[in-house]
């Protein structure tokens, strides 16, 4: 994903950007090197802004005498540790209560080292490159992450413009959806738990069925959406334990398509999230004040987990030594979290913090910005 900056366009006066920039506007675009320097060539922009894995765009708009900066669509916590053991190993990172555990370390290390050497191969591009500007944008805010923005600059000498959380599209109509808004709506208020681990991450058998159980054993209403693998046809009933939608009844809704979960999310009736804790999924229980109950899979999203259990605005689902997760546990969870005022509390006062410094950071990288493209 490539990020362009073009000259002499209207006004952009939007919430988003609150400042003028009549001659930026970030525009996405996915193209070869070859198609990307013709646009560039065409276009004159003042600023490229590319993905972090797209280190090859800002060679491209060097070339042509176009200032570029990364834009990490990821955490600064995972980020900082990332930077940490590929650039900086003989340094300790410093935050233990984020630190992998011992199997999502070993998983962590094997993608660490696959990465080192990938670097090797000229056609690979490396994330933490550095570049002629030494500012990057980061999908994240200093409300909860200023400790880890602060740790990164020091380490690397780059400096982060935090643009806070980019949630679009609260509230929205979905006709698709109707049957279940209309369920949630015979709900109480916070007594209801939203369960989805999107199209990326896919739970093992034995771990549906200890999901399923703990569900079943919590008493508490859900949304669950279940999908599998695009090669897999699968039915929902043939993975689910023999009997449970008939036990469960009206209480809960099992579904086997995509959801508008920002709609879902909204709800009064949701109470809490089960989320493997992936970066987005994180901004958008945190815009809009869920409480997350973290269940991390692979990737990023153990350390995702540990983050926003430090804040205070989730608790984590606990795998055991060899990696399982136990029904046991899940039922507690979930019954504490629909009861736990405290924890409601706290996600929303981070929320209403987020809200409030908003328009501050992005005011701040708006200008930052401005005075790129006007060097």
């Amino acid at each position: 994903m490539v990020e362009l900056c073009l000259p002499k366009l209207p006004k952009l006066t939007t919430n988003e950007i609150p400042v003028d920039m009549d001659h930026i506007v970030l525009k996405t675009l996915k193209l070869s090197k070859s198609n990307f320097a013709k646009i560039l060539k065409n276009l004159k922009p003042d600023l490229v802004i590319y993905d972090l894995l797209l280190q090859w765009a800002e060679g491209v708009a060097n070339e042509q005498g176009i200032p570029a900066m990364k834009f990490v669509v990821m955490g600064a916590a995972v980020f900082s540790y990332f930077y940490n053991s590929i650039r900086k190993p003989e340094v300790e990172f410093p935050f233990q209560d984020i630190y992998p555990g011992k199997n999502e370390l070993m998983k962590l290390n094997e993608l660490i080292a696959k990465s080192s050497r990938e670097e090797e191969h000229d056609d690979v591009d490396d994330p933490f490159a550095e570049g002629n500007i030494q500012i990057m944008l980061m999908s994240t805010s200093r409300t909860i992450e200023a400790k880890y923005i602060d740790y990164f600059t020091k380490l690397s000498n780059w400096k982060v413009i935090p643009v806070g959380l980019p949630i679009k599209n609260r509230v929205t109509n979905d006709v698709d959806n109707v049957e279940v808004i209309d369920w949630l709506g015979t709900k109480d208020e916070n007594s209801t738990i939203f369960v989805s681990f999107g199209n990326e991450c896919f739970l093992s058998k034995e771990e549906m069925e200890e999901l399923a159980f703990g569900l079943e054993l919590s008493n508490v209403n859900f949304i669950w959406v279940v999908r599998f693998p695009e090669r897999e046809k699968r039915n929902v009933e043939d993975v689910l334990p023999k009997g449970f939608l008939e036990r469960i009844g009206e209480r809960g809704r099992v579904l086997d398509k995509c959801v508008l979960q920002s709609r879902i999310l909204n709800h009064s009736s949701i109470g809490g999230f089960v989320s493997p804790c992936g970066w987005h999924n994180v901004i958008e229980c945190l815009d809009f004040g869920v409480p997350i109950i973290a269940m991390p899979i692979h990737l990023d999203q153990p350390m995702n987990a540990k983050l926003v259990v430090e804040l205070g605005v989730a608790v984590e689902i606990v795998r055991d030594d060899d990696g399982k997760i136990h029904r046991e546990e899940i039922t507690e969870t979930l019954k504490g979290v629909v009861t736990w005022g405290n924890l409601r509390a706290k996600v929303r006062d981070v929320s209403k913090k987020l809200k409030s410094i908003g328009n501050e950071e992005m005011d701040t990288a708006a200008k930052e910005l401005v005075q790129l493209c006007k060097k």
